[in-house]
């Protein structure tokens, strides 16, 4: 696989959970089935509202009799005080995690630290690994080339893969919206969670109007600039990586513009829409340059 780059996420963090109940309390309310964060396996999981919007996303590891959560760094305290709303009486202990960094490694395999818990990355092997990494540890230990943030983003962009906060708004988007159903983030049989009734729904019936797409400009995109296609708004570019970027499209708006030869634009900046590699859905064919 060729030699690994490594790069420290400052903006995520852990959180520890732990006590008797604390599987039942996960298990009841997350998107995912936490029997699969066994055997060093983690899951891509979120916590929705009961409307079924995603208020957070992150991954979860068992470690020892708990769990660790490794989650955005702006939302672990909001995080802790929702799942704390759902604990009533059980027996679960729940706290920031201070003494782990995040760090992303990928193209190879790392040596790792025997302190360190690291885990494939759940939602797309081509996103390598998470080391949860003792913060007395220096990501020089891991044996990979020390990357930046920006290059795992670049990656992450690359490839398609949405990211909470940066390509959905938390509140706003259907696990759909944000590609859960694609790359292992919800489980259809697990049975109930917070949200499920709608998230099946739509499953179900197919009815996902908006995707997290990888687009191209043929000019330096910019986050936050409007897609728009024949004056139709279609929606707003989240990353960006120079030309490329991920942006939450309405793919009826998408196909209405290309069937009236409309060029979909983010400002002056004209841009094409593909499909990533491992999604199933299909979006409207003459998007594909």
């Amino acid at each position: 696989m060729g030699h690994c780059r490594a790069a420290l996420l400052s903006d995520r963090s852990v959180l520890r959970l732990g006590g008797a109940d604390a599987h039942k309390l996960l298990q009841g309310v997350i998107t995912n089935d936490l029997d699969k964060a066994q055997d060093g396996a983690a899951i891509h999981a979120g916590l929705l509202s009961p409307q079924g919007k995603i208020l957070f996303d992150f991954f979860v590891v068992a470690d020892g009799d708990g769990f660790l959560i490794e989650i955005a760094k702006s939302e672990a305290a909001a995080l802790l005080k929702r799942l704390g709303f759902y604990r009533l009486r059980a027996e679960v202990e729940m706290k920031e995690e201070p003494s782990f960094h995040v760090v992303a490694a990928w193209g190879g395999e790392p040596t790792q630290p025997t302190s360190a818990i690291a885990f494939a990355d759940p939602r797309l092997p081509e996103l390598g690994l998470r080391v949860l990494l003792p913060t007395n540890e220096a990501v020089a230990g891991l044996d990979c080339t020390e990357a930046t943030e920006a290059d795992y983003q670049s990656l992450r962009i690359k490839l398609g893969v949405p990211e909470g906060g940066r390509d959905y708004s938390f509140g706003e988007a259907f696990p759909h919206d944000a590609l859960f159903d694609e790359l292992n983030g919800v489980d259809f049989k697990k049975g109930c969670f917070v949200g499920q009734e709608v998230v099946s729904r739509m499953q179900h019936r197919g009815t996902a109007r908006k995707r997290v797409l990888p687009v191209t400009g043929d000019g330096p995109l910019q986050t936050g600039a409007s897609v728009e296609g024949g004056g139709l708004p279609i929606g707003p570019i989240g990353s960006v990586d120079g030309t490329s970027g991920l942006a939450l499209l309405r793919l009826d708006r998408v196909e209405e513009a290309l069937g009236r030869d409309a060029p979909l634009m983010a400002g002056d900046i004209k841009i094409t829409v593909r499909r990533p590699d491992f999604a199933q859905f299909k979006i409207p064919e003459a998007v594909s340059p």
